[in-house]
């Protein structure tokens, strides 16, 4: 089966070391590049230096192309096409948020619906904003894995990164349109919940047992290479447990990101004031406030109860522990701590001058968003919003007129 990586930078660059190194030589494992030099450059290097414990992890067999062809020549003026190569099975988005959109719009001709896709960056809405713009029938639509990453990395150069601090990666998967439940065995009530695992049989099993196995191929061995990447700690969760994870990430970003890219220090550097911790919690209230407005929101609907003030306890009491503002401030702290040498993403596009601009809009952005549609006052989220925007215009030379 063919794996392709797009977005290579430090996280993508991780990923696709560590799909090499644990997938079967039968299997590829292609880079999407941002133009053909930067491919044929990454040719010309033939591998991937990834640096774990001082222990260096060098690479090759990979193949290197674009968004529009798979597979570039060192020595050719133009690309090298074949009708084969076009088709991409299992794509693993490492992109910026701010980056994916145009990025899918070019690579979405060489998607099928038996493709699958893992949405692997930080900040929340970029799957809404795929399925509004780019996928908008269901039927023609890819299968989705949305993931979280906690590990951290930089990178050094060209497809050259240091691993620095051990973390996790969970996943789930988008529930399937034709109804298939592919989290039967996350819900086994036979089992403990510290037990219960995710069955790639839940997905499909074989072509002689599964008539639909073609259309669930991807999905089944994309999730497969997943839990193959054992160094990476990967974790299966139902997509309930999926979105409360994002939530809780979504918030260490929302102030991390741009705090850390405003005030131009490391990640451990942050919380050094009183200053800092006032911030830390505004955000953090903020970001509570509305994950418990939108998931009391949902229960409703969930429920269709009355909207009484007994009805409101009751759904209060269901908001988890891990997204209440202490937790939240909390896991701030221990991210800053552990990842206090690194640079946040943020920081480096501010620095880079970047054209894009920064992830901002989908994470406090995401918040704000969420704050009009469920009325909850996000003062602090939008000034800072404001303030990275200011920052990143200067820094870019892009002022408005």
């Amino acid at each position: 089966m063919r794996f392709h990586v797009v977005g290579l930078g430090a996280v993508g660059t991780l990923i696709a070391n560590h799909l090499r190194r644990s997938l079967p030589e039968g299997h590829s494992v292609s880079l999407i590049h941002k133009n053909v030099n930067r491919a044929r450059q990454a040719l010309w290097h033939n591998s991937i230096a990834l640096e774990e414990n001082g222990l260096p992890f060098v690479l090759k067999n990979f193949t290197h192309g674009t968004a529009d062809v798979d597979v570039v020549s060192a020595t050719a003026k133009l690309p090298n096409v074949t009708s084969d190569s076009r088709y991409i099975e299992s794509l693993f988005v490492t992109l910026k948020a701010h980056q994916t959109l145009p990025a899918i719009r070019r690579i979405a001709g060489r998607l099928s619906p038996n493709s699958t896709i893992v949405l692997l960056q930080n900040g929340m809405g970029i799957y809404e904003r795929l399925l509004q713009e780019v996928f908008v029938n269901p039927k023609q639509r890819p299968h989705f894995i949305l993931a979280s990453n906690t590990h951290g990395v930089y990178s050094r150069g060209l497809l050259d990164v240091v691993h620095t601090g051990r973390g996790e990666i969970r996943f789930g998967i988008v529930p399937d349109f034709e109804g298939r439940n592919f989290e039967t065995a996350l819900h086994d009530l036979s089992k403990p919940l510290e037990e219960r695992r995710g069955d790639l049989a839940d997905i499909t099993q074989s072509e002689k047992l599964d008539p639909m196995f073609g259309r669930y191929r991807s999905l089944r061995n994309t999730v497969a290479a997943l839990q193959l990447m054992e160094a990476l700690n990967p974790t299966w969760l139902t997509m309930e447990e999926m979105q409360i994870a994002m939530r809780r990430k979504l918030a260490v970003n929302a102030v991390i990101n741009p705090l850390t890219a405003l005030m131009g220090c490391k990640n451990g550097e942050i919380f050094q004031t009183r200053e800092a911790h006032s911030m830390l919690f505004r955000i953090c209230q903020e970001a509570s406030d509305v994950f418990k407005a939108e998931m009391v929101a949902e229960a409703k609907g969930f429920m269709n109860i009355a909207d009484t003030e007994a009805g409101v306890d009751v759904l209060l009491d269901r908001i988890p522990e891990v997204l209440t503002r202490e937790s939240l401030m909390q896991e701030c702290l221990r991210v800053a701590k552990a990842t206090k040498n690194n640079i946040s993403s943020m920081l480096a596009d501010i620095r880079s001058g970047a054209s894009s601009g920064t992830e901002i809009d989908y994470i406090n952005g995401r918040l704000i968003e969420l704050g009009y549609a469920y009325n909850v006052p996000v003062p602090v989220n939008t000034a800072v919003v404001r303030l990275v925007r200011m920052r990143s215009k200067l820094v870019s030379g892009k002022v408005d007129s």
